[in-house]
């Protein structure tokens, strides 16, 4: 927020504003709230009017181009395959026919159980169900006391986290990691 309140109060019309994805990192309904407070005084030139490129993932905000002359939805082209999409590296215009941060975390490698369950879970939220937490089965965590490496087992337990300074954490932790 420092950031663009820094920008906002040195630009001008003359300036080309690069923005993403303001107000991220706060509430839903308070990040859209900034982030369109800020588009719309970039946009108006009774404000500031300078060229800017608004990158958001509030949907919400792509009606805003019906209403403040000037401001225009742009998109990366996308094909789908069923559950999978692949990025064409393409602006189109327009704005963006749907979201796809589940099928995005799919590529960025998170486990499929994840996947799979923010696939649920988001088509839960879209039908307007509440959040629901699962409990994972047993056999979903490994037990420490069940590890098979004996010596990892003895390093896990005799470290005192406590009074770890935290090089020493660092380097615990890269031991254990070479002993797996």
């Amino acid at each position: 927020m420092t950031e663009v309140a820094d920008i906002l109060s040195h630009a001008t019309a003359r300036s080309l504003l690069l923005l993403d994805e303001i107000g991220r990192g706060t509430s839903t309904f308070d990040g859209m709230a900034i982030a369109r407070a800020v588009l719309e005084f970039a946009a108006d030139s009774k404000r500031l009017g300078a060229k800017t490129l608004f990158a958001t993932h509030y949907h919400e905000l792509t009606d805003i181009e019906r209403e403040l002359a000037g401001v225009r939805n742009y998109n990366i082209a996308v094909k789908k395959r069923k559950d999978d999409i692949v990025f064409l590296r393409k602006i189109v215009p327009g704005a963006a026919d749907d979201s796809y941060g589940v099928e995005v975390a799919k590529l960025a490698g998170l486990p499929e159980r994840v996947v799979s369950r923010a696939r649920t879970l988001l088509k839960d939220l879209e039908n307007g169900a509440p959040l629901r937490t699962v409990t994972l089965a047993a056999d979903d965590q490994i037990s420490l006391t069940a590890m098979e490496n004996d010596a990892l087992r003895r390093r896990l337990d005799a470290l005192r986290l406590e009074t770890l300074t935290p090089i020493e954490a660092l380097n615990a932790l890269y031991e254990l990691k070479k002993m797996l």
